[in-house]
């Protein structure tokens, strides 16, 4: 019942950031990479060892490229990024890249991957596409599979709320990004969106364990108030989703910390999603379940 009783609390808390979300997004924009803006990708091995990324960044710069974007992987390997690259730019990229003009005896080139930017943009309205896909068949599974429990909350607004929820989750982790991309020049790629689609499964898997369990007890119990069986479930499923999504939460920290520079914003976007995703389905998707119904009630006796 405290979940319930405090849920205003609640509200308020996941408005300020979802608010702040909306606004970095809308002030900053989105810092989108080369697989939506279009460039290319070099990836690169030394053959012995790698000079200091700051060293290669700078050797970039001189060569005419300030906007590449250099990466560390692995303990050779480097990743370099840049907006636009022809034929002769690729060769002066590679010898800054090596440090000398025969690049070939200094590093071997493993990857060349070149994006126009008219792909780019269809890439980054198909990235749309698919959330708001993956949001309206989300929509309609919940109103299916909750079609059987229409007293006293009809099985659509399980769904709506469930959406609600999952646009919190969404636009959190994007607001993120966008504050990362203005003040640190992260960028969102396709591993973003990646990311942004396993928080939706995540999120809303979480979601549909409360709400079932919801539907459980309002059979157990036909008399009991609305509020009383949402508060009990939450408490009854709130260990379950919290051990799950702690798992979660150390295994992608341990990917933040840990692992490849490549994957670090793919693992900081899930991690962030998860911890996101865990609070909204229990402090936010339930609690206005219970608002939506006594909205309904106050209405109704009018």
């Amino acid at each position: 019942m405290t979940i319930v009783r405090y849920r205003i609390i609640f509200y308020i808390f996941s408005g300020i950031l979802f608010v702040a979300s909306i606004a970095a997004i809308a002030g900053y924009g989105m810092h989108y990479g080369i697989d939506f803006t279009g460039g290319a990708l070099i990836e690169a091995g030394f053959l012995k060892d790698r000079p200091a990324i700051d060293t290669i960044r700078t050797a970039l710069l001189n060569a005419g490229f300030p906007e590449a974007r250099v990466q560390a992987a692995g303990e050779r390997d480097v990743l370099v990024r840049i907006r636009t690259l022809d034929a002769a730019g690729h060769e002066r990229a590679l010898s800054a890249i090596a440090g000398s003009p025969t690049p070939g005896t200094v590093l071997m080139e493993k990857r060349f991957d070149s994006i126009g930017p008219t792909i780019g943009a269809e890439l980054r309205r198909k990235a749309y596409v698919a959330i708001a896909l993956v949001l309206a068949l989300i929509l309609i599974f919940i109103s299916w599979a909750f079609r059987q429990v229409s007293r006293p909350i009809s099985s659509w607004k399980y769904a709506v709320t469930a959406i609600i929820a999952l646009a919190h989750d969404v636009f959190l982790p994007a607001g993120m990004f966008a504050v990362l991309g203005h003040f640190y020049g992260v960028e969102a790629d396709a591993l973003f969106i990646t990311a942004l689609l396993t928080v939706l499964g995540f999120s809303v898997h979480d979601t549909i364990v409360v709400f079932d369990r919801i539907r459980e007890n309002l059979h157990k119990t036909p008399g009991e108030k609305f509020d009383a069986i949402v508060g009990r479930s939450v408490t009854e499923t709130i260990g379950r989703s919290v051990a799950t999504s702690f798992t979660v939460v150390l295994v992608t920290a341990a990917l933040f910390w840990f692992g490849a520079e490549v994957t670090r914003y793919f693992a900081l976007t899930l991690l962030v999603g998860v911890v996101v995703g865990t609070y909204s389905s229990i402090f936010l998707a339930s609690p206005l379940l219970v608002t939506w119904n006594l909205w309904s009630e106050k209405r109704a006796a009018r």
